[in-house]
């Protein structure tokens, strides 16, 4: 299991499919419009909106520094409050857990809150291999567990529907997942709303265990917190009788008092809210009330792997807000899928390289290359993640990891050719004049660099060399 969907192909191919998609482009278009516009509003209204952003760096980057303090602190402080902690260094050791707790309350079905992580892992992929069925109940997650799709966005994960397909799809599909959707339902967000809040009603009250993850995680008091907009997640967090937490080790900040730049941040940068709806806490269990038995799994599958980059660490400050994603131009034109990947758009471009290395997978490489360098994503990021930088240097990465392979690339055998030539004057002036008497350069050095070649016209090669012009008219202004 990885942080990438089996069998997608890299950025370039999947975009190019994305983009003949005429509605798809329309629904993005849309959505990730409307989310802008509400976002600049609230953001407006802020006048020191420049320091928050700079207070919101500086505490993930302190917390990042001493990350390993942290994390002893919060399982200290989980421990005492009668959580169990768990510590999983990949996908599988993390789903694993989940999945022998679920075992150990004899259950087959789970209800979740929305989660990065626990997509990351694919831990409902895991669960399913297993007779255990884990429920989505996030609306947006419903949708597109419903319609057998994957998500697209960070925030929306349904963002690339439109309402008259979400309708059709909790039609033909709401039924043998559970309770039916009306036979005369509509395409109003009411009547939709209400058929899942319907739906969901049964899972939540039949399900004695239950799965979420953290948006934030305090070390000094050992809390969990999760920020959402519609209620589910505190329908998970409260009526399940055990708990599982899986929380990415960087979600990790030092004390309560931190959090208070984040909440005027996430809400702003997201949903273009002033506050979230729904802020829910928790520390470990409380008797007589909510879950009496409670487990947190610490993830890393990678995250030390990001932290130990000196560039791209910074993505480890990233509070899923997804503001990144709702104003990139590549993104607004192919959506999250093309990224093959749980974490789409500029964050996803450089997350998915920095927690699973590069080098070894071609999906993967193609992910820094899928971005135009505007910057655009840079100027919204809450907590000043430089992503175009991360980009970059992410760019020297594959460069360099594909210097070392036995087979060298098209590219880079060229580039070893042209290295050679120029290294030496004689053999710069052989080619010259080579290239001069043959066919155009389009016609030979095309086929072996397609992808560079593909969006530029190659120069037709002059039949005599500046030196051999220079030389003739030297010579021809001597005779004169």
């Amino acid at each position: 299991m990885s942080a990438t969907f089996l069998g997608m192909p890299p950025f370039p191919t999947a975009a190019r499919t994305a983009l003949a998609n005429e509605q798809l482009r329309s629904n993005l278009r849309h959505a990730t419009g409307t989310i802008r516009a509400k976002r600049a509003v609230v953001v407006a209204e802020v006048d020191d909106w420049e320091d928050l952003r700079t207070a919101g760096a500086a505490v993930k980057d302190a917390a990042l520094r001493h990350l390993d303090e942290h994390l002893v602190v919060l399982e200290q402080a989980l421990t005492a409050r009668g959580a169990t902690v768990h510590w999983a260094r990949d996908a599988a050791e993390a789903c694993a857990v989940v999945a022998d707790v679920a075992r150990a309350h004899g259950v087959d079905e789970v209800v979740k809150v929305k989660s990065m992580a626990t997509q990351e892992i694919g831990l409902n992929e895991f669960l399913a291999d297993r007779g255990i069925a884990a429920w989505e109940t996030d609306l947006a997650e419903l949708i597109v567990q419903l319609g057998g799709d994957l998500p697209s966005h960070i925030l929306v994960p349904a963002i690339h529907r439109n309402r008259a397909e979400i309708r059709d799809i909790f039609r033909q599909r709401m039924g043998a997942a559970g309770r039916p959707a009306p036979v005369d339902l509509t395409d109003d967000p009411g009547d939709l709303a209400g058929a899942a809040r319907l739906h969901l009603r049964e899972k939540f009250l039949r399900a004695r265990v239950a799965v979420s993850g953290a948006n934030f995680a305090v070390a000094d008091t050992g809390t969990l917190v999760v920020v959402e907009s519609e209620g589910n997640g505190r329908m998970c967090l409260t009526l399940p009788e055990v708990l599982v937490t899986v929380v990415g080790i960087e979600k990790v900040v030092p004390t309560w008092s931190d959090l208070d730049v984040f909440f005027q941040l996430l809400p702003r940068s997201s949903t273009g809210e002033r506050m979230n709806p729904y802020t829910s806490t928790w520390s470990g269990v409380t008797q007589g009330d909510g879950p009496q038995e409670v487990h947190v799994v610490l993830l890393d599958n990678g995250r030390t792997r990001a932290l130990a980059d000196p560039v791209g660490r910074q993505a480890l400050r990233c509070i899923r807000c997804s503001a990144c994603l709702n104003v990139c131009p590549v993104y607004e034109r192919v959506g999250g899928h093309a990224y093959g990947s749980v974490y789409p758009g500029p964050i996803g471009a450089i997350l998915n390289p920095l927690l699973r290395g590069v080098g070894s997978d071609p999906q993967t490489d193609s992910l820094p290359y899928a971005s135009s360098l505007c910057g655009a994503c840079l100027e919204v990021c809450p907590v000043k993640i430089d992503i175009p930088s991360v980009l970059v240097d992410l760019r020297r990465q594959v460069v360099d990891a594909h210097r070392r392979q036995r087979v060298p690339t098209p590219e880079a055998t060229v580039m070893r050719a042209a290295a050679w030539a120029f290294g030496d004057a004689r053999r710069l002036s052989l080619g010259e004049r080579l290239a001069g008497l043959g066919a155009p350069a389009s016609r030979w050095l095309g086929p072996l660099v397609p992808r560079w070649s593909s969006s530029r016209d190659m120069p037709t090669v002059p039949r005599e060399s500046f030196r051999r012009w220079w030389r003739r008219e030297r010579a021809e202004g001597g005779r004169s």
